[in-house]
């Protein structure tokens, strides 16, 4: 029996065996909700590879997730789990339709709303306007949307609202991630690096229990820097978030923003210069290595 496509995402491309689901990703590489159009070389095994590192080490710590087995360096099959609409609530075996990021140093689009005043950053604990890269005094828990055309923050009620869950749910997940991020945390910090922030996605399984799906802890959904840089006073991104400045600093994010803001077509994204795909593939190829431990 074949396997049927059943989405195709920017990144993976998701199949159904008939029993369980299989990942096969790709080396395409995505910002700002763009599809961007170059390949960038072992991207996907690397990204294969190092989820499957993390399913592993959660698996110890007794967390539920949806890993079956590694099929190939840039496949893997997964638990299938069923996808709801809004309002509607499964008792159990479900996606949960949410996205859900945990920032420890403020950064990326957390930055941005806290110059723009959109977050109160006395709301995230600090006394006075904080800059680029600083340490929060406490994690900063959000959730947004999965499933619709751009991700949008969520309010706790309306989050609950989308999912099915109930208070005690969504508090029992966010401690679940806790949990995977003080073992991220101090892994990667034995290995010289600095873990920003992170996105996660969950089911609930048998007597609605969470279950992390999807992949995380890699270079796509989470942020990692270099402790000594960051000790001396500099950010040095080692994820994605390098492709993302290159954007800004072309003038490109700003342009699509307004675009999006104004109800106007948006405008294509360009290609990466060569030296840039160089650079972002060998950094994919050195981050797995310095995330895991482990010998590409």
């Amino acid at each position: 029996m074949g396997m049927e496509l059943l989405r195709k995402g920017k990144v993976k491309d998701v199949y159904d065996d008939g029993k369980d689901l299989v990942f096969k990703f790709s080396d395409r590489i995505s910002v700002f909700d763009k599809i961007i159009p170059d390949s960038i070389p072992h991207k996907g095994e690397s990204l294969c590879r190092t989820s499957t590192y993390w399913y592993n080490i959660v698996s110890s710590l007794g967390i539920d997730t949806d890993f079956i087995e590694l099929v190939s360096d840039s496949e893997m099959k997964v638990k299938k789990f069923r996808q709801i609409d809004r309002g509607y609530k499964f008792l159990s075996n479900y996606m949960v339709p949410l996205e859900f990021i945990t920032r420890y140093y403020l950064a990326g689009s957390a930055y941005d709303r806290v110059k723009s005043g959109e977050i109160d950053y006395h709301s995230l604990g600090f006394k006075n306007p904080p800059v680029y890269g600083e340490k929060l005094p406490d994690p900063f828990f959000e959730v947004s949307t999965k499933f619709e055309k751009f991700d949008r923050y969520l309010h706790t009620d309306e989050a609950l609202e989308i999912s099915g869950l109930d208070a005690g749910e969504l508090c029992e997940i966010q401690e679940t991630i806790f949990k995977i991020d003080r073992r991220i945390n101090s892994s990667v910090e034995s290995r010289g690096l600095i873990h920003a922030d992170g996105k996660k996605e969950f089911a609930l399984g048998l007597e609605r229990k969470p279950v992390i799906i999807d992949t995380f802890g890699t270079l796509d959904e989470d942020r990692f820097w270099d402790k000594k840089d960051y000790e001396n006073g500099q950010v040095n991104e080692l994820s994605k978030e390098m492709v993302r400045q290159y954007y800004r600093k072309t003038g490109y994010h700003q342009k699509l923003y307004d675009a999006r803001d104004n109800n106007q077509p948006e405008p294509d994204i360009e290609p990466l210069p060569e030296n840039i795909v160089k650079t972002v593939s060998d950094l994919y190829i050195h981050m797995y290595e310095k995330i895991t431990g482990l010998k590409w």
